[in-house]
């Protein structure tokens, strides 16, 4: 059964960068879209990034330009580069893919 596993968050600084990794177990990752959500404290889950099976790319408003979303088929790991960050980028991130999966999430913190 697939399974997403997340790692890379931590605390930084505003204005620095973490790179999360979601690594899928299973060999059916190439075919599902992955995406990557955020649950900030007291609030739902959002939608930051999602990128498809051939790599196109949509972004939260609140995030493009800052974050990079990307794919490597050949290691089912899908990335979220994110530079710039802000204190309100803290929440705890979580990895999806399109098959219904989410992944345990890894906690983002930005202080100011």
């Amino acid at each position: 059964q697939e399974q997403l596993v997340e790692s890379g968050g931590g605390l930084v600084q505003a204005g620095g960068s973490l790179r999360l990794s979601c690594v899928a177990s299973g060999n059916i990752f190439s075919i599902y879209s992955m995406s990557w959500y955020r649950q900030a404290p007291g609030k739902q889950r959002e939608l930051v990034a999602r990128i498809s099976v051939g790599g196109n790319t949509n972004y939260a408003d609140s995030v493009k330009g800052r974050f990079i979303i990307s794919r490597d088929n050949a290691k089912n790991t899908v990335y979220l580069q994110m530079n710039s960050l802000k204190p309100e980028d803290t929440g705890a991130y979580y990895c999806n893919s399109q098959s219904g999966r989410w992944g345990q999430g890894t906690q983002v913190t930005v202080s100011s």
